[in-house]
This record gives C-alpha cells, sequence and structure tokens, in this order.
C-alpha cells in the first residue's frame, strides 16, 4: 500500500465492512483506470465526493459522475459522430503511458476517417493496446456517445466485476459494435 493510499484509508476510514460501499467501489475503479497513480484517483475520486453531494442521492448515477470527473485525463466521452475526438482521445490516455498507437493510417488525414467507423477505432486501438498489456474498455451512456476508459490487461476480471456492481454496462473495445 502506497503513502498516499494510507493517507487516503485514513482520511475516507475504508475498511473490510466498507468494501461493498458504493463509495468504495468507485475508489476501486478508479485505482483500475490509473494504474500506479494514486495521486490521480484520489483527485478524482475528491472531485467524485463534492460531485454526488450536489446530487440527491435518489438520483445518483455513479458512471455519470465518474465519467465527468475523468473525461480526458482518464477516459471520455465523445460525441458519437466525432471519429477526430475519438481518436484523440485514445490517444491522449495511452500517451499517459508512453504508448502510441498504430492507427493503420494517419488521422491527420481527412480521407483516413472514410472508411472507418468507431467500431473499427475502438478495435484498433484494443489490438494495439493488448500487445502492451493495456485493455480498452467502452460503456454505454445515456446519451449518443462513446465512453471508455483503459486498464492494465492483468485487471480486466476486477474491473468486469466492479462494472457489474455499478450498474456499468461495460464491454471490450474489441466488442464495440
Amino acid at each position: 500500500m502506497s503513502h498516499d493510499e494510507d493517507d487516503f484509508d485514513n482520511e475516507y476510514d475504508f475498511d473490510e465492512a466498507d468494501d461493498d460501499s458504493v463509495e468504495s467501489q468507485v475508489w476501486q475503479l478508479l485505482r483500475l483506470i490509473n494504474p500506479g497513480d494514486d495521486d490521480m484517483a484520489l483527485q478524482q475520486f475528491a472531485d467524485y465526493r463534492e460531485a454526488v453531494a450536489e446530487i440527491d442521492p435518489e438520483d445518483v448515477v455513479p458512471v455519470e459522475v465518474i465519467g465527468r470527473v475523468i473525461d480526458w485525463r482518464s477516459g471520455f466521452i465523445v460525441d458519437e459522430h466525432d471519429l477526430r475526438s475519438l481518436v484523440q482521445a485514445i490517444n491522449e490516455l495511452a500517451s499517459r503511458w508512453n504508448l502510441l498507437i498504430d492507427w493503420n493510417g494517419d488521422p491527420d488525414d481527412d480521407e483516413f476517417f472514410d472508411d472507418i467507423d468507431a467500431a473499427g477505432l475502438f478495435g484498433i486501438a484494443y489490438d494495439r493496446l493488448a500487445e502492451f498489456g493495456y485493455t480498452l474498455w467502452a460503456w454505454e451512456t445515456e446519451s449518443e456517445s462513446h465512453a471508455g476508459w483503459m486498464t492494465l490487461t492483468r485487471d480486466n476480471e476486477p474491473m468486469r466485476e466492479l462494472a457489474t456492481m455499478l450498474g456499468v454496462n461495460l464491454r471490450l473495445g474489441s466488442e464495440v459494435s
């Protein structure tokens, strides 16, 4: 356990009894999508708690709040028709770990997007990131948009379990249709 994680556990008093709480699950999810970056996870968790405090508890949809606090830092939500932003968002996530995605073409070229859709982009990114031990995930939003985040591939099963507990309709990037 890192020093920051000790501080976090002491500040928020998580223990074994709290493992099933939504807050604990959100914290675990934020740690999975910020591997090795507990400072970012702590900042996002504080942002999550602040955002949730302003919402009627009956109206809290954890993934929607998580989506807002991680956007363009540890995840993304982009309009379903904005393929350029999708590429930029995935590139931004990959760059956190000094990874470059070979898109099988030049996304700066207007013609690149003529023969590809979001599912194709997710598939390419999923395959390329898997080569480095990362998994690209997509989750369903209430709006007409694409949303996702990355984890270490070794964390796929814990991510699936957390998504189920939090009610997130999550799938692998390779399964986007």
